[in-house]
């Protein structure tokens, strides 16, 4: 049986995504659960693996090997992404509360939200401090510090092995860049006094060698900017001050309801919480049953147990019981490309130690790098002619990838028979009706998305600012909209959140664009699809296509490239912050451009037929040609790099067969790329255009000017 075809009737959530969960996110792909709908929430598209965070500070590994892509691990596992962090967990209504965005509601949900080393009770830490978790902040902080030029002075505050490791990494990486002023770690008590005597003194003395400075029975006052106020009295200089003296939980676990303990969230041999629904593993848990230090060993060895009893929690199944060993094997990073190792009391130091760490944290993230591509479904032995040209070499896109093609929609909207009614003016090709009642000008279009994201919320409103393009491009003030919904197959509990969630985001954004949710239809079917007719009014004369003069500049106000990212994220080609940063753009409303453009002389937006297709539809409106500026052209993140790799979106042949006479290739193939969301052309007076331009930059929009009309009717040239 097709288990994607089977009706969805739990919501599993994973709350974080530390090295737990995402070893459980790849176990899910393997082996995903029917009826199961699984989301992860974590507060960026990466997640930084913390074995390999000494080796990226002091220089031996880069930014990107340090993190794992949850974006494309999630489209492996078939999960839905949430980009934001949990503030709340209010288990009594099953509800996960993240920013900007209603509540995610679970039947079973899990926390694996690591830990901060932040310090609020230091006076000026906030201010002049950089706690070394999370790290993805961190290692931003210290990748920028590490470029820079001129003596450095650095200063860690926490001596256990974690602090060793970060100020080791850090003498080496400045000193090998000449930068080395002075590096200082810093303790309230005796460092390294967590390990065996043998390995504090192979430490200790590797701190010497690297020329840290170390200050023991040390009580720090305040942080400054550029020192650290001791307070014996002393100044320790420091431009670069971090924190690692210990592990502290994040302080929305204590308003969760849950048992803790010190903050972090006791759990029992399954790994559940106090409440059985939830569970919790990683340095945010807190094993009551055999309490054990914070390290990275147990949370990997947590995950498949904690795998098999989420299952078994929806299955009604038996769950295990994690057994966590006595003892395990420490690696230490000591600056250089050498390790300290140490277990049961036994001690190894030197380059093939570090070899050895080098390859199990490799081996680690290898299994975050090598996922199986998504294959297009396998033909049947019999099946007619043709079907393999018509079903192509890869899945079909979601989004404005999934349209027909402009000929084809063109050439079946020709053959339709006019209408005589005075209150519907013709117009030529634009994509919304214009109506004329009581003297009132009326703009009315209809548009729906097949979804390219598992998260409604973010699906919603994308679909929402692609509805009303075809209003703001015809300069009109949006109205009304009815939704139009085609709900996956999912039991009615399920049924109502998603609908909770989808109207819940499509009113705060047609509110937001001055339009009214009235109405609307659902259904089940496959597949999710949002879509909404919208209704706007005309407060002067609308835009059309056909105003277009020769000489008029053409202004651009988004980025092109949505198509080639989303079919690259489907096939796991594209890079999680290449896809959330072309979610964001395609989520940017277009009513505050549309207001600025309102005195231009033609506009649409380019959505499904690209931008050539969309520009070919102005000039032929308006009898006019175009020469494009193809350097000057905005780009989304990843664009180029995955159009030279030859990525494309299903629509693209189509796109181009409508300029056949235009010919591209690699990035410069994105003039073909349908885009959803897409931002708004404007042909507008050449003498207005470098205003206007100011106007939507400082508006948040990244316009160009991208190039001009001219006289020769329907034709596109291309500059550089």
């Amino acid at each position: 049986m097709d288990t994607s075809r089977l009706p969805l009737t739990r919501d599993l959530v994973l709350v974080g995504g530390g090295h737990t969960h995402a070893l459980v996110l790849r176990k899910w792909g393997m082996k995903p659960l029917p009826g199961a709908r699984l989301t992860v929430i974590n507060p960026g598209p990466t997640a930084p693996y913390s074995g390999m965070l000494p080796g990226f500070v002091a220089g031996h590994y880069q930014r990107d090997e340090l993190d794992i892509d949850l974006v494309r691990l999630a489209r492996f596992a078939g999960a839905r992404v949430v980009l934001g962090a949990a503030e709340h967990i209010d288990t009594a209504s099953q509800l996960v509360h993240v920013p900007g965005r209603p509540p995610i509601a679970y039947d079973v949900a899990s926390i694996d939200i690591g830990i901060t080393s932040a310090m609020p009770d230091l006076p000026g830490f906030a201010d002049h401090g950089i706690p070394a978790k999370p790290l993805g902040r961190f290692a931003a902080r210290w990748a920028g510090f590490r470029e820079d030029d001129g003596p450095a002075h650095v200063a860690v505050i926490g001596g256990g092995v974690a602090g060793v490791e970060l100020i080791l990494a850090m003498a080496y990486a400045l000193r090998s860049r000449g930068r080395l002023a002075q590096a200082t770690l810093i303790d309230s008590d005796q460092a390294l006094r967590a390990i065996g005597e043998k390995a504090r003194q192979t430490l200790r003395r590797a701190l010497v060698e690297h020329g840290v400075r170390l200050e023991e029975n040390a009580a720090i006052e305040r942080i400054e900017d550029g020192y650290i106020m001791l307070q014996d009295g002393r100044e320790i200089l420091s431009d670069f001050t971090t924190g690692a003296a210990g592990a502290r939980p994040y302080g929305w676990l204590s308003n969760s309801g849950l048992d803790l303990n010190d903050g972090f969230i006791r759990v029992s041999e399954t790994l559940q919480s106090s409440d059985p629904q939830v569970f919790a593993a990683g340095d945010c848990a807190h094993m009551e049953f055999t309490p054990r230090p914070k390290a990275g060993v147990y949370a990997v060895r947590q995950a498949p147990v904690l795998y098999h009893n989420l299952r078994a929690l929806m299955t009604g199944d038996p769950l295990r019981k994690y057994k966590p060993q006595k003892d395990y094997l420490k690696l230490i990073s000591m600056g250089s490309r050498e390790a300290l190792g140490e277990r049961f009391g036994t001690t190894l130091a030197g380059s093939l130690m570090w070899t050895w760490k080098d390859r199990i944290d490799q081996a680690f993230m290898e299994k975050f790098r090598d996922l199986p591509a998504m294959e297009a479904s396998p033909l049947p032995a019999e099946h007619t002619l043709d079907m393999e040209q018509a079903l192509g070499d890869k899945p079909m896109c979601g989004g404005c990838g999934a349209k027909v093609g402009r000929d084809a929609l063109l050439g079946t909207l020709a053959g339709l028979s006019g209408t005589d009614r005075k209150d519907i003016p013709p117009l030529p090709g634009d994509d919304a009706a214009l109506l004329t009642t009581g003297g009132v000008k009326q703009v009315i279009s209809t548009d729906h998305l097949r979804s390219f994201t598992n998260d409604p919320v973010l699906m919603t409103r994308i679909a929402a600012v692609h509805a009303l393009g075809d209003i703001w491009a015809m300069g009109a003030e949006p109205q009304a909209a009815t939704a139009n919904l085609i709900l996956p197959r999912m039991s009615p509990a399920l049924q109502a959140r998603t609908l909770q969630e989808i109207m819940g985001t499509a009113s705060e954004v047609m509110q937001a664009a001055g339009a009214a949710i009235v109405g609307g239809h659902t259904s089940l079917g496959d597949e999710l699809t949002i879509g909404f007719t919208v209704t706007g009014l005309c407060p002067r004369s609308a835009i059309t296509l056909s105003g277009a003069k020769p000489g008029d500049a053409l202004v651009l106000t988004k980025p092109l490239g949505s198509g080639v990212l989303m079919a690259a994220e489907m096939a796991g080609e594209a890079k999680g912050e290449w896809v959330a940063a072309a979610l964001e753009q395609m989520s940017q409303p277009q009513g505050a451009a549309a207001r600025i453009l309102q005195g231009t002389h033609a506009m649409t937006d380019v959505t499904g037929f690209g931008l050539l297709g969309h520009l070919l539809g102005i000039c032929e409106a308006s009898r006019t040609g175009a020469d494009l500026y193809t350097g000057r052209i905005p780009l989304m993140q990843g664009a180029a790099e995955l159009a030279d790799r030859g990525i494309r979106s299903s629509l693209f042949p189509a796109n181009q067969a409508a300029l056949p006479e235009l010919r591209t290739a690699g990035w410069q193939d994105l003039l073909f790329d349908p885009q959803t969301a897409g931002g708004l052309l404007a042909a507008v007076a050449p003498d207005q255009a470098g205003n206007l331009l100011e106007q939507l930059q400082a508006a948040g929009y990244p316009a160009a000017l991208i190039g001009k009309v001219t006289e020769d009717t329907g034709a596109i040239t291309l500059s550089a």
